[in-house]
């Protein structure tokens, strides 16, 4: 026996074998990349992408801008601590998007480098006229040290009541001004080095070095008195590099470098 059904059921059922899911379109490419580097660590920080249904980001390294971006780790939000970068090495960044469908965008554009460099934290030294023992410092060495020793690269000079820090004539200084932490200044400068070789000694400011091997430090002064003064400090291992705790810049038209989705 035949069961016949209305012309409606029939266009029902015509609609539903017919009827497809359009496929979601990938997220746009992340913006806004930039570091802070540490001491064999670098963090990385993002613009939050603008689509609803963002699941996450892959965050890609590299030892080359345009080299093999190989992927290091995932975020849910639009930040990644890479804890495996080492001090003096040289690490492009790149993040993607992906959404719960599984969508995945294109590599950022921003260009994207840090070199983690060592640093330390309240450092004292003394006034050289008194303890010249223990007036110097070395960045290479991270050590308090003797001034007069071959490896000092600044020393405290307290001159009845006047404080500078003093380099010898094969090392530059450089007064970078008041700053609300050492991090604020990211590359060290091209000119504009103390004449004298010394600087006067405020809290609150930070300083650049050139040492006398071709390498860049800075150090922030946090506090002064008769005899002694104490510091932060941090120093970049690749020689002849300015870079202290570099930004992203921006190039448009990113090449399409090959990409590792595993680590």
């Amino acid at each position: 026996m035949k069961i016949a059904l209305p012309l409606a059921a029939f266009a029902l059922l015509a609609s539903g074998c017919q009827h497809s899911i359009t496929p979601s379109a990938p997220p746009s490419a992340p913006t806004g990349l930039y570091t802070s580097t540490g001491d064999n660590f670098i963090e990385l920080f993002w613009n939050a992408n603008p689509e609803s249904n963002i699941a996450g980001y892959n965050v890609f390294s590299s030892s080359t801008y345009d080299g093999r971006y190989v992927r290091i780790g995932s975020s849910r939000n639009p930040y990644y601590l890479d804890s495996d970068a080492m001090n003096g090495s040289l690490y492009y960044y790149a993040v993607t998007a992906y959404d719960f469908d599984g969508n995945e965008s294109p590599l950022s554009k921003d260009v994207v480098y840090d070199i983690p460099r060592p640093e330390g934290y309240n450092v004292v030294i003394n006034d050289y006229h008194v303890s010249p023992s223990t007036s110097g410092y070395s960045f290479a060495s991270y050590a308090v040290v003797d001034y007069s020793s071959s490896a000092t690269d600044i020393y405290f000079d307290d001159d009845n009541g006047a404080f500078y820090m003093d380099v010898f004539n094969d090392t530059q200084i450089q007064d970078m001004g008041p700053t609300n932490s050492i991090l604020d200044v990211n590359t060290a400068p091209s000119e504009g080095w103390s004449p004298t070789h010394d600087a006067g000694v405020t809290p609150g400011h930070t300083y650049v070095v050139l040492t006398v091997d071709n390498h860049y430090a800075k150090f922030r002064v946090s506090s002064v008195s008769p005899n002694r003064v104490v510091f932060d400090w941090a120093y970049q291992l690749v020689t002849g590099s300015p870079l202290l705790k570099p930004g992203a810049t921006t190039r448009q038209g990113r090449n399409a470098p090959s990409v590792a989705r595993i680590r």
